[in-house]
């Protein structure tokens, strides 16, 4: 890839923050935006506004025609069976809390286990809990190692034929890690569970494959892979989704409402409307669809590729200096872009206030993972994490601003 092409589709990297070229490092808790995304959005304000699926007029239809093209690029991009699997959401957090809430409210009861790793982000651990003390149901959790890598042995032993369903990041949030969900989606499913995966750190930045992984439910956010911010999607098997019962009530999702007899008849519609209530975010949508031509364009296993160099060299490099601690697995082969660290005498919230009077934007905190963080028996941590844009010219700027400080 050519990274200063690349640097040139986004604006805010023209920024200065605190008179000092932005260096951002913090594209796990949200990316960038290129033109490509930005004028997409304006373009459907501009000529296509209107509202979807309800009209006859040309507006109506434009604007229906680019959103369920946006459907079907997803579709492809993760290789799903058809576009009817692909539900929009407003982000990770609720496709999860959509499956959660449906399978929890509808079919779990209290003979029934979910499955959850420490690792998860809040998102893919409080929903299920929340429903847990309504419906009965027991959740467990697999073990994670001191280096913050999964313990599958513990993991896919207490899968039994009680299991329900078991929740997974595909990548930690906090350290990186590139979890076997295939192998673990094997092992639930020759147990009669589903399967489900916590994508937010994996779909923007490595090949996601959901027929080979064969998982039944992938969750990701558009705002992590150069979409604009609330929109996501949950993907579903067909077969899966239409045993479950709609998470939101309103207009689109059904097919008919009628009374007889002074009761009311309620049908759903098809998938994948039957989960899409009221009227969508469909700028964000048509923005979504814009973000995915511009990572096709540049090819995944590109961007995989660059993040693994940077990360292998940012590591390399911050072993060297004093006063660094890094967390997380040292086997790079199984990480994305993703450095948990704490510098010496600062707490992670000093190192980022530090490092952004730099320029440098950094993450700090638990990251909506302290059971994680209770494992690697930190309070809290800073964080990098790089993307398509980033360069080794910017590490080695980190680098030297962390000697300055060591000195």
């Amino acid at each position: 890839m050519n990274i200063q092409a690349i640097r040139q589709d986004f604006p805010i990297l023209n920024r200065q923050i605190n008179g000092k070229p932005l260096i951002y490092f913090d594209n796990a808790a949200t990316s960038q935006k290129p033109y490509s995304v930005i004028d997409a959005i304006t373009n459907y304000y501009q000529y296509h506004n209107g509202n979807i699926h309800r009209a006859i007029h040309t507006l109506s239809s434009e604007a229906t025609e680019l959103f369920e093209k946006s459907r079907e690029k997803i579709s492809k991009f993760i290789n799903a069976k058809s576009p009817n699997e692909i539900i929009f959401t407003r982000g990770t957090t609720e496709a999860i809390n959509l499956v959660a809430y449906s399978l929890g409210c509808d079919t779990l009861g209290s003979d029934d286990e979910v499955l959850i790793s420490l690792m998860e982000h809040h998102s893919n651990i409080v929903p299920w809990e929340i429903i847990a003390k309504c419906r009965g149901f027991t959740v467990k959790y697999g073990h994670v190692n001191k280096d913050g890598t999964l313990d599958y042995q513990d993991f896919m032993s207490k899968i039994t034929k009680k299991t329900k369903i078991c929740c997974l990041s595909h990548v930690s949030n906090v350290t990186g890690v590139i979890n076997d969900v295939k192998c673990i989606a094997k092992v639930a499913h020759d147990n009669g569970a589903l399967m489900l995966i916590d994508g937010a750190q994996s779909v923007p930045h490595m090949k996601v494959d959901v027929q080979d992984l064969n998982v039944d439910f992938l969750a990701f956010s558009g705002h992590k892979m150069l979409g604009p911010t609330g929109v996501g999607v949950l993907y579903g098997k067909k077969e899966a989704l239409q045993k479950m019962t709609p998470f939101q009530g309103g207009g689109e999702m059904i097919k008919d409402v009628s009374f007889s007899a002074d009761h009311c008849v309620v049908s759903w519609n098809e998938l994948p409307w039957k989960f899409e209530a009221g009227t969508p975010d469909i700028a964000g949508v048509i923005g979504l669809g814009a973000a995915i031509d511009y990572l096709v364009a540049l090819g995944m296993d590109n961007v995989f590729n660059h993040e693994k160099d940077l990360t292998q060299y940012a590591t390399e490099c911050l072993k060297k200096c004093r006063d660094i601690t890094l967390y997380g697995p040292t086997d790079l082969s199984q990480k994305c872009g993703i450095l948990p660290f704490c510098l010496r005498g600062f707490s992670s919230h000093e190192t980022a206030a530090l490092f952004n009077e730099y320029g440098i934007a950094l993450r700090s905190g638990y990251h909506c993972a302290q059971p994680l963080h209770q494992i690697l028996n930190l309070p809290s941590s800073a964080r990098a994490s790089f993307y398509i844009y980033n360069t080794k010219a910017e590490i080695d700027r980190f680098i030297e601003i962390i000697e300055e400080l060591n000195s």
